[in-house]
């Protein structure tokens, strides 16, 4: 049987750390994924068009992604070295399974991307048009190629599959070349590539839209050179973004909808705690507002409840059951006490409670949403004003613009913070509701994954230095966004002949 630390102080600070860096992390992976497409599709239209305001596009959009890519190479370094500072018992568990797709991210896409990244930065002038638009797309497909390979590893964690226990080293396998593409073609991990993509185009618009309209605005209220620039290069690249958004936005929303019917089948248990569900139901009501959980006899406190839209959320259909926490507690309790795989390391399934922290997984899930459909506010109202050629002079726009651009970054935070605290309390969620054997043998929980060697007192050492690093880093990527997103584009004519290198500004 796993020995446990002897107290929760190394598993709360490990946790602690790992969600901190990688919420730090994740704010800027969204963006890096769509403004890579939308800035290859800027410099492909240039060409296409010839249009200047593209190139100016181009540039000054060019110029926030390296910033942003920078930044996110920086945090996004820690993160599979803590898998061995905080989670060695982790690693050696699953690192045949889990360091595969981590290796072809690393050994692939991420030098793919960084390769053709530089032949990019630094080719402007001295590679073809052409040539140079492509560089850019292969960055774009090198981004995304990254995405997929992380989130393919995640995947497997949230939907193991592919895998055995090997009893012999006491470690999860993967089944041959067979279980390597299982493992690729875990339908948990496609439903999160698409709806993570997705989201970021929605985040890579507000993004170009809150720039653009902000500027159009300024530029059109500051006399006729400024409406000029307003018209000619900030209003169609703001419709673009705009565009861009409602793309996504509407893809986000479906994909999010899929990806949650397929939670209902694969993790009920997350999907009810997120809906404070505490008994199973037919006809089961979405909650609007609620606090509190279902561990014991406690029941949440729920205000505005909508009927039948969570049955028909779930399953289409609107009298359609689903289960509850304590209804799911039960059912677990006893297929892992029948599990002899789960008793062998664990002991009674009955000591332990198997629903994620009620009151973080409701209202990450909400904020999620919200924060999402918060953008498509300014969707809806650009559109509408920048129909037919108009060039909207509206102040309460640009404010609009500027309140919306945090709020798909939150959202896509809440959105991984909702994916990772509702697996808990495992590390490895065991494929519950598939299969004829319920629980099956390649699982593992949180607190078996924590480093046994390294104490409480360094870990929270390790957690103040990485916070006030990645604080600072944080003030040095608004710093530097800030600034050139203030500096705007040049009025000068930019001539094919000109030279348009990125990295003279750095």
């Amino acid at each position: 049987m796993i020995s446990f630390p002897t107290a929760l102080d190394a598993l709360d600070v490990a946790r602690w750390q790992f969600g901190i860096t990688t919420v730090y992390h994740f704010i800027l992976v969204p963006l890096t994924i769509g403004l890579s497409v939308m800035v290859a599709i800027m410099e492909t239209m240039w060409l296409k068009t010839q249009k200047e305001h593209w190139l100016k596009a181009t540039k000054f959009f060019g110029r926030l992604f390296l910033i942003n890519f920078a930044l996110g190479v920086a945090t996004g370094i820690v993160q599979e070295f803590q898998f061995g500072m905080n989670w060695s018992e982790y690693s050696r568990m699953v690192g045949d399974i889990f360091g595969a797709p981590l290796a072809i991210e690393a050994l692939l896409a991420f030098f793919m991307e960084s390769t053709f990244l530089g032949l990019w930065i630094f080719g402007w002038g001295k590679l073809s048009p052409k040539l140079h638009a492509t560089m850019i797309w292969l960055v774009a497909a090198g981004v995304n190629l990254s995405a997929l390979w992380i989130l393919g590893a995640n995947s497997w964690m949230q939907h193991p599959v592919g895998a055995t226990l090997n009893p012999a080293t006491g470690r999860f396998e993967l089944d041959g070349v067979g279980g390597f593409f299982q493992v690729v073609a875990n339908p948990t991990l496609w439903l999160t590539f698409f709806h993570v993509v997705l989201s970021a185009w929605l985040l890579a618009g507000t993004f170009i839209a809150g720039l653009a309209i902000w500027w159009m605005v300024r530029a059109a209220n500051s006399g006729e050179e400024g409406e000029k620039q307003a018209r000619n290069i900030w209003r169609p690249v703001a419709r673009f973004g705009l565009l861009i958004m409602f793309i996504g936005g509407i893809g986000t929303a479906i994909s999010g909808d899929l990806q949650g019917k397929h939670l209902i089948a694969e993790q009920p248990m997350k999907m009810a705690a997120a809906e404070s569900l505490c008994h199973t139901e037919k006809g089961a009501a979405f909650t609007v507002f609620s606090w509190g959980n279902c561990e014991g006899d406690n029941e949440p406190t729920k205000i505005i409840e909508i009927p039948y839209l969570l049955s028909f959320l779930a399953t289409n259909d609107p009298t359609a059951e689903v289960k509850g926490v304590k209804d799911l507690q039960q059912e677990m309790v006893q297929a892992f006490n029948n599990n002899e795989a789960f008793k062998a390391q664990y002991g009674d399934a009955s000591q332990y409670s198997f629903a994620p922290p009620a009151n973080a997984v409701f209202w990450s899930f909400r904020l999620m949403i919200g924060l999402g459909l918060f953008s498509m506010l300014l969707a809806f109202a650009g559109l509408w004003l920048t129909r037919k050629g108009a060039l909207p002079r509206q102040k309460w726009l640009s404010t609009l613009a500027l309140i919306s651009l945090p709020m798909p970054f939150l959202g896509a935070s809440f959105g991984w913070i909702f994916t990772e605290i509702g697996r808990q309390p495992w590390v490895v969620v065991p494929n519950f509701a598939t299969g004829a054997d319920p629980v099956g043998d390649v699982f593992m929980m949180t607190q078996a994954g924590v480093s046994g060697s390294v104490s409480a007192g360094a870990m929270l050492a390790s957690l103040i230095v990485f916070t006030l690093l990645y604080a600072a880093l944080g003030v040095v990527w608004y710093w530097l966004m800030r600034r050139y997103a203030l500096e705007g584009v040049s009025n000068k004519p930019t001539g094919e002949g000109q030279n348009h290198d990125l990295a003279f500004s750095y």
